[in-house]
């Protein structure tokens, strides 16, 4: 596929867009599309491996009025009740998600969803029903190994040691990818002493995350929503659902800690926000974080429907704990985006012997 996507990219997509194929296809069933935030106005971006998931503010516009000029877009009220078999969907139907609840989510993101009459279900972190909540911890762990002073750097991970040189942004981004491997397997608390003793180990003060956290612009791209952000949220009529405690990797989690993770954020956030909190996504949401285990969990945690992130587009199965979705990237081009919500991406990618064989297993 890495010689054909800048073929569908650049001429095969928009060559079926004008001439209305995707839209003219089978409308079966539920696109959902997920978002991770909009790129503030002033960020400079630092790396597409950390910031490529955020899209800008004029990318969302132009694909929330494709939405609404071709598709349904319901509201996150509506998959409720179709959840709960209270409500058939209309044709063409379309869910609007974001992930993670970065603060760009209230100053970049929300005034767009409103001037389109658009409502979003925004799936958060328990953290984030503090008052300071602070940051993602791969972004946090990816600013502090930018920021360090180049060298060699070494740091025991249980019963290996991860041994690497901070020097070009590549080797950066390498070792903040092999770190991040450990720590998508560790709950909040170890997750955040890990971190404390890598930001000691490079030197770097306490006072670290405050620049990312007090700078405007900073703040919009890195901070995580506050219970105050989620209550302008509500106000303004979007929804919130959970997104686990710490955004670890369910599946490499024991029993307990997955547990603790799904069933204490939502109640976190029900308390944060004063109404019930319905809905779950899964971090990272691919094949190899979510087994048949968490599907179990999150129904037995009493959530009415959980979310992955791929696999999504018209046609595809809805098992109501494991709805797929549409990963939406700043590199997505307006025809590509239409591509994935008619379902003709996956089904090319299923002609293609591409699709992953443990989603079966996991739904089978």
């Amino acid at each position: 596929m890495r010689f054909v996507s800048p073929l569908l990219k650049r001429v095969i997509y928009p060559s079926m867009a004008r001439a209305g194929v995707f839209r003219h296809a089978s409308t079966h069933g539920l696109a959902v599309v997920t978002y991770h935030g909009v790129l503030p106005e002033a960020y400079q971006v630092i790396d597409p491996a950390l910031d490529g998931s955020l899209v800008t503010a004029a990318s969302l516009r132009e694909q929330l009025r494709l939405l609404k000029a071709n598709y349904n877009v319901i509201s996150p009220e509506q998959m409720r009740q179709w959840c709960e078999r209270n409500y058939e969907l209309p044709p063409g139907a379309v869910l609007v998600t974001c992930d993670d609840g970065l603060v760009n989510a209230v100053t970049d993101m929300l005034p767009i969803l409103q001037e389109e009459n658009v409502r979003c279900l925004f799936f958060v972190v328990g953290l984030s029903a503090a008052d300071a909540p602070g940051m993602l911890w791969y972004e946090e762990l990816y600013l502090m190994l930018a920021a360090a002073a180049e060298g060699p750097f070494s740091v025991p991970l249980s019963e290996v040691e991860v041994v690497g040189y901070l020097g070009s942004q590549g080797q950066r981004r390498a070792l903040w990818w092999e770190l991040s491997q450990f720590l998508v397997k560790c709950d909040y608390e170890r997750c955040r002493h890990f971190l404390d003793a890598v930001r000691a180990k490079l030197a770097l003060n306490g006072e670290f995350a405050s620049r990312y956290l007090t700078n405007q612009n900073a703040r919009k791209r890195f901070s995580l929503l506050s219970r105050l952000d989620l209550q302008t949220l509500l106000s303004a009529g979007m929804s919130v659902g959970a997104h686990t405690l710490s955004h670890p990797m369910l599946s490499q989690l024991p029993d307990d800690r997955a547990w603790y993770e799904m069933t204490e954020s939502r109640r976190r956030l029900q308390e944060a926000v004063g109404c019930p909190v319905w809905a779950l996504a899964y971090p990272f949401g691919g094949p190899g974080s979510v087994s048949r285990r968490e599907l179990s969990m999150a129904q037995k945690a009493g959530y009415t429907g959980a979310f992955l992130s791929y696999g999504g587009g018209f046609g595809a199965d809805l098992p109501r704990y494991a709805l797929p979705r549409i990963h939406i990237t700043c590199d997505m081009t307006l025809s590509e985006f239409e591509a994935h919500v008619s379902g003709f991406y996956r089904s090319l990618r299923k002609r293609l012997g591409r699709e992953d064989p443990s989603v079966a297993a996991m739904l089978g």
